[in-house]
C-alpha cells in the first residue's frame, strides 16, 4: 500500500447485527453489533456531507428514489451477502446438534457470533486506511468480499470431512473457518455502511437503514432458513418431491459453491462497474470529514471514563445472565429431544411481522423521558419465560410419537416465542431509547455505537458461558454395567464397552436455568433499580469531557 495512497478519515459510524434463530437473544436488524434508525443514518448523513456550491444545493433537482434507485438496489445486495454467512453460521450449532457433540463444543463454537459485537474495536482502522486511487469503502469492501467467497469455495471442498470425521465433527477448525467468515462480514458491513451515507444523496440517506433491515434479514433467511429445510431429507420427502430420497434438494457443500461463487462474480462485477462518488444528476457533491484513528480510540476511552458511562456499561454487561440458560441453549435442547432443526428454524418466519410491529408498538412508550421503566417492567416476564421455557423441554419427550409432533406442540412453541419476543423487544427498544436519549449529540454516532457494543457483549459472554456449563453441571450414571461410571468422556466409552449404558440423571440445562432465574432476580431487585436512578441524572453527567 503505497504511502501516498493511504489517507486517514473519520471513523464512520457503524451499527446493526445478524438475525435471529428461534430463541436466539439477537435480533435482526440489531447488530450481534450495534443498531440502526433512519434518524440516527439522517443525522450521520447531516455531518458527513457537505455541499460545495450553495448555488448549486438553490437550483438542483431533487434526484428522488427513483433517481437512485440503482444504488438502493446495490445497497439491498450487498446487505443480503451480508446474511448469507451469518444464516450459515448460524444453522452450524443445530447441524452439530443433531450430530450429539458436546455442549463444551457448542460453547466453543458460539464465538462464531462475536465479531459484530466486536467490530467498533477494528472499525476505526476500517475508516481510516485506504486506497484514494481505488476509493475509501472499495479499498475493504473489494477485498474482504473476495476473501468471503475463497472461504466458502474453501468450506465447499472441506466441509464434509469436518462434519464427518471419525470422532465426530471437527469443531475447532468449524470455529476457525466460520469465525474468519463472520469476521470478513463484520468488516464488510463497516465499509458499507460508510459508502451508505455517501452513495446516497442526503434526500434518500435514510434509506440505507431501510436496505440494512431487509437486506441482512433476507440473506440471513437464505443462509438459515431455507438452507435448513432444503438440506433436510424429511423435510423436501414431505413437502417437495413426489418420490422420496436419503438427502435433501441441496447439501451444504453445494450451498457453499453456490454463493462462494455468487460473491466472487457480484465483487468483481462492483470493482470494475461501480464508482465511488459519482456525480449524478442533481447529486451534490460531498466531502466527508477527517479525523485520525488515534483521536477516535482516545475519544472512546474518554467516553468510557465517564463515571455514569461506566456505571451503566457495567449494568448491561450483567444484565442479561438471567437469560442466558433460555437463549443460548433451549433451542439446542428441543432438537436433542427429536424436534427437526429445520421445523425449529421455519418456526422463526411467522414472527417476522411481530419482529417488525413490536419496535412500532413499544416506542410508544419509551418516547417519554424514562424509557428504562420499560426495560425494568420487562424483566421479570422474561425470566419468567425463561423458565416456561425450561417446562416446554422437559415435555417435549412425552408428547413426541412416530410421526413427529402433533400441530398443537408447535402451536405451544410458536407461543411461547411470541411471547419471549414480545418482552424482549421491550427491553430492546428502551435499550436502544435511552442511548439515543444520552448520547451526546456532538459525538452520537461513536457514543451510540460504543453503548450498542457492550449491550451486546453482556448478550454473548453469559450465552457462551451457559453453553459451556451445561456439560459440568449434568448428572450421569452407567447403567448395565457394575463398577463403571460416566463422569467423562473417556469413562463413557467404558461403561459402553462393557455393555453399559449413560443415563442422564439431572440435566444440566435444568440445573443452569433454575439458577440464571435467581441471578437474574437478585439482579432486577439490586441492580435493575440502580439502572432506573440513572434516568435521573443531569443530561451534562452523560456529555464527554472532551466537548466540554
Amino acid at each position: 500500500m503505497a504511502h501516498s495512497d493511504l489517507i486517514t478519515h473519520k471513523n464512520g459510524r457503524q451499527r446493526k447485527i445478524a438475525g435471529t434463530t428461534l430463541f436466539s437473544e439477537n435480533i435482526r436488524g440489531m447488530d450481534k453489533g450495534e443498531t440502526s434508525s433512519e434518524p440516527e443514518v439522517e443525522e450521520e448523513g447531516e455531518g458527513l456531507i457537505r455541499v460545495l456550491s450553495t448555488q448549486d444545493r438553490r437550483h438542483r433537482v431533487r434526484p428522488g428514489i427513483r433517481g437512485e434507485l440503482g444504488n438502493i438496489l446495490l445497497l439491498l445486495f450487498l446487505y443480503v451477502l451480508q446474511g448469507i454467512p451469518l444464516g450459515l453460521a448460524g444453522s452450524i450449532p443445530l447441524i452439530l446438534q443433531s450430530k450429539s457433540v458436546s455442549y463444551r463444543d457448542q460453547a466453543f463454537f458460539s464465538f462464531v457470533f462475536w465479531p459484530f459485537s466486536l467490530k467498533l474495536l477494528w472499525a476505526p482502522l476500517v475508516d481510516a486506511l485506504y486506497f484514494s486511487r481505488f476509493g475509501r469503502r472499495k479499498s475493504w469492501l473489494v477485498p474482504t468480499q473476495y476473501l468471503l467467497g475463497l472461504f466458502m469455495l474453501y468450506l465447499s471442498v472441506t466441509v464434509n470431512s469436518l462434519m464427518q470425521s471419525e470422532g465426530g465433527p471437527k469443531v475447532v477448525m468449524l470455529t476457525a473457518v466460520f469465525f474468519m467468515l463472520a469476521f470478513l462480514a463484520a468488516t464488510q458491513d463497516i465499509a458499507v455502511d460508510g459508502w451508505a451515507l455517501t452513495m446516497l444523496s442526503r434526500e434518500n440517506v435514510g434509506y440505507a437503514s431501510t436496505c440494512n433491515s431487509v437486506g441482512q434479514t433476507a440473506g440471513y433467511f437464505l443462509g438459515n432458513v431455507l438452507f435448513l429445510a432444503l438440506e433436510s431429507a424429511d423435510f423436501c420427502n414431505k413437502y417437495l418431491r413426489a418420490e422420496p430420497k436419503d438427502t435433501g434438494i441441496i447439501t451444504l457443500s453445494e450451498f457453499l459453491f453456490f454463493w462462494g461463487i455468487v460473491f466472487l462474480v457480484s465483487t468483481t462485477l462492483v470493482a470494475i462497474m461501480k464508482r465511488e462518488n459519482e456525480q449524478g444528476k442533481g447529486k451534490p457533491r460531498v466531502q466527508e470529514e477527517t479525523q485520525g484513528v488515534m483521536e477516535t480510540y482516545k475519544l472512546l476511552f474518554s467516553i468510557i471514563k465517564m463515571p455514569t458511562v461506566f456505571t451503566f456499561c457495567s449494568l448491561l454487561l450483567t444484565a442479561k445472565i438471567g437469560f442466558s440458560a433460555a437463549d443460548a441453549v433451549t433451542g439446542l435442547k428441543l432438537v436433542e429431544a427429536g424436534v427437526p432443526k429445520e421445523q425449529l428454524a421455519l418456526l422463526a418466519v411467522p414472527m417476522v411481522p411481530l419482529q417488525i410491529l413490536l419496535p412500532v408498538i413499544i416506542s410508544k412508550y419509551t418516547a417519554g423521558p424514562r424509557p428504562l421503566d420499560v426495560f425494568y417492567k420487562a424483566f421479570p416476564f422474561r425470566l419468567l419465560i425463561g423458565l416456561g421455557y425450561a417446562l416446554l423441554v422437559w415435555w417435549t419427550p412425552s408428547v413426541k410419537h412416530d410421526g413427529g409432533f402433533p400441530i398443537y406442540y408447535y402451536a405451544i412453541v410458536l407461543l411461547s416465542y411470541a411471547l419471549h419476543q414480545v418482552t424482549l423487544y421491550s427491553m430492546y427498544v428502551a435499550c436502544m431509547a435511552f442511548h439515543a436519549k444520552v448520547s451526546d449529540p456532538l459525538i452520537g454516532g461513536t457514543y451510540m455505537t460504543l453503548l450498542n457494543t457492550v449491550t451486546n457483549l453482556g448478550g454473548n459472554w453469559p450465552s457462551t458461558l451457559a453453553l459451556w456449563m451445561v456439560d459440568p453441571l449434568t448428572s450421569k450414571e452407567c447403567q448395565g454395567a457394575v463398577g463403571q461410571s460416566c463422569g467423562s468422556v473417556e469413562e463413557a466409552g467404558l461403561c459402553v464397552k462393557e455393555g453399559g449404558a449413560c443415563v442422564t440423571t439431572l440435566d444440566g440445562y435444568y440445573v443452569e436455568s433454575v439458577v440464571c432465574v435467581v441471578i437474574g432476580l437478585v439482579w432486577w431487585v439490586w441492580f435493575g433499580k440502580k439502572m432506573r436512578r440513572l434516568q435521573e441524572q443531569k443530561p451534562a453527567a452523560w456529555r464527554c469531557r472532551v466537548n466540554q
